[in-house]
């Protein structure tokens, strides 16, 4: 408990600057965890969806049908959107009587690719946040730590005599913002590297369903060619 009650006397005095530079460690600490919170809950729930919507994909249910299931929803995310602007753009080609069917293919694969890039958008939010505070975190926590001791040895100077209990708790103090910056890098950097892979995990997984998906396209409209 003394030791809590100490390094709190010890913020408590650090100079104006070292202050400055605890407070905004400690909001990017805080700010950092409560985007590690929701980017784990919205990646969960992606991979959740992804796992759903395949069972009910390769169960053999009729694509029209999901279709229409689908993009009912208010909201429509993830594995669900590609899905939704590869059907729509196979169901307009259709209706326009396009018969070409590498136009087929490459229409709807471009409609899904913009679907795609949104989604990778979607799941790296927060994350650039993440990896700016992990690389500049332990330099601004560096900067208030030099900063200090630059300052206890300056008060060390004019004294008359030096002694260790003089320029100890500036020293402490400087410390402080140093530890504070790799408390919040660490997690940070943590956060950024997993979230990253299953981003990238999620991404491949979207990317294989829309090459198998434009391929299930192209040969239903060479079948309909065939039968007109």
């Amino acid at each position: 408990m003394s030791a809590e009650f100490s390094i709190f006397e010890l913020v408590l005095q650090a100079s104006l600057l070292v202050k400055f530079v605890m407070l905004v460690l400690l909001i990017f600490s805080i700010v950092c965890w409560a985007m590690i919170f929701q980017r784990s809950s919205a990646l969960k729930a992606s991979d959740l969806q992804l796992k759903s919507f395949e069972d009910k994909f390769w169960s053999g249910a009729d694509l029209s049908k999901l279709y229409n299931e689908i993009s009912v929803k208010s909201h429509i995310s993830g594995i669900e959107s590609l899905f939704v602007a590869g059907f729509k753009e196979f169901a307009r080609l259709r209706k326009s009587n396009v018969n070409d069917a590498q136009m087929i293919t490459d229409s709807i694969h471009r409609a899904m690719r913009v679907a795609l890039s949104r989604e990778v958008d979607n799941l790296e939010v927060h994350l650039p946040f993440m990896a700016t505070v992990g690389s500049i975190s332990p330099y601004i926590g560096l900067f208030g730590t030099v900063w200090g001791i630059m300052n206890s040895f300056i008060g060390l100077g004019s004294a008359k005599q030096a002694t260790l209990s003089m320029v100890a708790p500036g020293i402490a103090e400087a410390l402080i913002a140093t530890a504070m910056g790799l408390f919040a890098a660490i997690p940070a950097v943590m956060a950024y590297n997993r979230f990253s892979h299953k981003v990238e995990k999620l991404e491949n997984s979207y990317g294989n369903f829309m090459e198998e998906f434009t391929s299930i396209l192209q040969r239903q409209s060479i079948s309909e060619n065939k039968v007109q």
